[in-house]
């Protein structure tokens, strides 16, 4: 077992300081999006591409179940889109997605870049009619002072199907962690608990992608409690190689150990065939890890694995920010949440 003394001081820091805060993020409207999109019922994914000509689509009222606005009894594949500018002052901000809630699956698309999804299509389908669509718009995907497009497929098994309700908008996070290198979006996954899923040289080519964060019930796994892994390789840019850094994991639901080229860098609570957990509000502390440098400076290629384990509910990394981030950078944002 691995013991506590393990556990990373600088998490520990963080964990302290998110006492007594709000658990969601702080948000504040940016954009409404309600009102007319761009609709047409099947299936094509060219319907993703930024530059496809929509505009001899039908137009639907958002929120509202297609059936109601002239689909009556229409099952299958549909897809929205939706123009909007987004202004030079937002490369200041973290944004976010608000969808409401969609019935029964959908993937979203920003400039024809996959974002995130919830449920899971045919042939294997699995709604997800009860979640909370709330997707961070990755920066790096945002044309700033120009016009975006929001592009939202959605498959409906039976009965209302597409966005059918909640406060449909953009928005912005205040005072955000942003992180120097954004991780989130495809991340490897398999279910199940062994060692070696660790090391650098295991092939984890045959396993599921799906997107972080967000929650594995959302993306196929309703029904799934206990052990599973996450794994990505990435390239470190030259800009960040010789700084002090610390990897961002979001929330994590329940507890968690991370590894950095097969070497533990630090946990929340403690893993084990007992489901006892170190503390029980592990699900709402904010992943913060520091990286060893020698880990970096050896090399630019980085494997991250992240061993999860989830008792109940949500299971997962559910909510970022997820990416890695300067000490420095870091250290600031706490210490102006702190002075607030």
């Amino acid at each position: 077992m691995i013991r506590k003394s393990q556990y990373s001081i600088l998490l520990l820091f963080t964990f302290l300081l998110l006492i007594g805060k709000a658990d969601a993020q702080n948000l504040r409207d940016y954009i409404s999006l309600n009102g007319k999109w761009y609709f047409s019922i099947g299936d094509n994914t060219d319907w993703a591409r930024y530059h496809y000509n929509h505009f001899e689509w039908e137009q639907i009222r958002v929120p509202s179940p297609w059936e109601q606005q002239g689909f009556n009894g229409y099952d299958g594949f549909a897809w929205y889109r939706r123009e909007v500018h987004i202004g030079p002052e937002a490369k200041e901000l973290s944004l976010w997605l608000d969808l409401g809630y969609i019935d029964d699956a959908d993937e979203v698309y920003l400039n024809g870049e996959l974002i995130n999804r919830s449920g899971q299509f045919p042939p294997a389908f699995k709604t997800a009619y009860n979640a909370h669509r709330q997707y961070k718009l990755p920066s790096q995907h945002i044309r700033y002072n120009q016009t975006n497009v929001i592009a939202v497929r959605v498959y409906d098994a039976y009965n209302e199907g597409g966005i059918i309700s909640g406060n449909i908008r953009i928005r912005a996070e205040i005072n955000p962690l942003v992180p120097d290198l954004p991780l989130e979006g495809h991340w490897k996954f398999k279910t199940g608990d062994e060692s070696y899923y660790k090391a650098v040289a295991y092939n984890d080519s045959n396993w599921d992608e799906l997107m972080v964060p967000r929650a594995w019930e959302d993306q196929g796994y309703s029904d799934y409690d206990g052990m599973a892994w996450y794994r990505k390789t990435i390239t470190l840019p030259d800009n960040l190689k010789d700084q002090r850094l610390v990897i961002l994991l979001g929330k994590i639901d329940d507890v968690d150990e991370v590894y950095i080229n097969g070497v533990l860098i630090g946990q929340t609570g403690e893993i084990n065939d007992n489901y006892f957990f170190t503390y029980n509000n592990a699900w709402k502390a904010l992943r913060g890890y520091t990286i060893p440098p020698k880990l970096h400076k050896a090399t630019t290629q980085l494997t991250i694995a992240v061993r999860v384990q989830d008792r109940t509910q949500t299971g997962g990394i559910y909510e970022g920010p997820v990416g890695i981030i300067t000490m420095d950078k870091y250290i600031n944002y706490w210490n102006a949440r702190r002075t607030k």
